[in-house]
C-alpha cells in the first residue's frame, strides 16, 4: 500500500484586543485558500479575555511618568498560559511541537525574507500585538522569544504587522502557493535581489494619442534563452 507523506501544516495564534480586525484579509485569497486546504490554522484571541475586572483592562500609566498608558504584563502571560504554551512554573512548553512567541514591537529586529523562510519551519507561531505607548518590557524579556518590526516607523498598534508576518511566513508553507516555481522567482529569494519587471497584455499600450507604452521587445521574441538573460540583468541587486 501506497503511503501518502503528510503535508507540513503551520498554526498561527495572534494575541490583539482588536480580533475584529483580522477577519477580512485572512478570509481571502491566497490566506483564505490555504485555510480551505487544511495547509494553515489562523486563530485570532481577544487579550480582553484574559484581564481580570470588569472593565477589562489591559492598560495602565507607565511608572516613572509620562504620557499615554502602556499594556500590562499579566494579561500577557495569562493568555500565553491559556494556550498553553507555559507550565505553572513558568518554563516555556512546547505542546504542540517546535513553536516561536513574537512581540510585535516598533524597537525589533527589522522582518525579512530570511525571518519569514525561518519561522515557516515552525509549528506554532504566536503573534503579540501591542497599542498605546506599548507593552510593559517585561513581555518582551519574560514572555517574547524576539521581537520584530516591519519597518523603521510607528504604527497605532502591532495588527498590521501581524498580518505581514502570516502572510510572508504562509507563503513559504508547500501548497500554500499555486506553483513553487512561482515562490522560487520572487523577490529577495537571494538576499537584496528584487524580482524583473513583469508585462502582460497589451503588447503596446496608447494613453493617449501619439503616445506608446510598449513591452521590451525581447519579451515577445519568444527566445527563452535571451528572455532568461533579460530578466536576470533586470533583477536589482541592493
Amino acid at each position: 500500500m501506497r503511503m501518502t507523506a503528510k503535508r507540513k501544516k503551520i498554526r498561527f495564534d495572534i494575541i490583539s484586543i482588536f480580533p475584529g480586525m483580522f477577519g477580512g484579509y485572512f478570509g481571502e485569497s491566497i490566506i483564505g485558500r490555504g485555510q480551505e486546504k487544511g495547509l494553515l490554522d489562523i486563530r485570532v484571541h481577544d487579550l480582553r479575555k484574559w484581564t481580570e475586572d470588569k472593565r477589562r483592562t489591559v492598560d495602565d500609566k507607565p511608572f516613572g511618568g509620562g504620557p499615554g498608558m502602556v499594556m500590562m504584563v499579566k494579561p500577557f502571560w495569562r493568555a500565553v498560559k491559556a494556550l498553553r504554551l507555559v507550565r505553572k512554573s513558568g518554563k516555556r512548553e512546547a505542546v504542540s511541537g517546535k513553536n516561536r512567541i513574537i512581540l510585535m514591537s516598533a524597537k525589533g529586529k527589522r522582518f525579512t525574507h530570511k525571518d519569514a523562510v525561518r519561522l515557516a519551519k515552525y509549528n506554532r507561531v504566536v503573534l503579540l500585538c501591542g497599542r498605546y505607548e506599548g507593552v510593559d518590557e517585561r513581555v518582551a524579556k519574560n514572555i517574547a522569544d524576539e521581537e520584530i518590526s516591519v519597518g523603521d516607523f510607528v504604527l497605532t498598534g502591532g495588527e498590521l504587522p501581524a498580518m505581514v508576518i502570516v502572510d510572508a511566513v504562509s507563503r513559504h508553507i508547500p501548497g500554500v502557493l499555486g506553483k513553487a516555481e512561482s515562490l522560487e522567482a520572487e523577490s529577495h529569494t537571494e538576499e537584496g535581489v528584487t524580482e524583473y519587471p513583469q508585462y502582460t497584455r497589451p503588447a503596446d499600450f496608447s494613453p493617449a494619442k501619439g503616445k506608446h507604452w510598449r513591452v521590451p521587445k525581447v519579451l515577445l521574441s519568444g527566445n527563452h534563452k535571451e528572455i532568461k538573460k533579460w530578466r536576470k540583468d533586470k533583477s536589482k541587486h541592493g
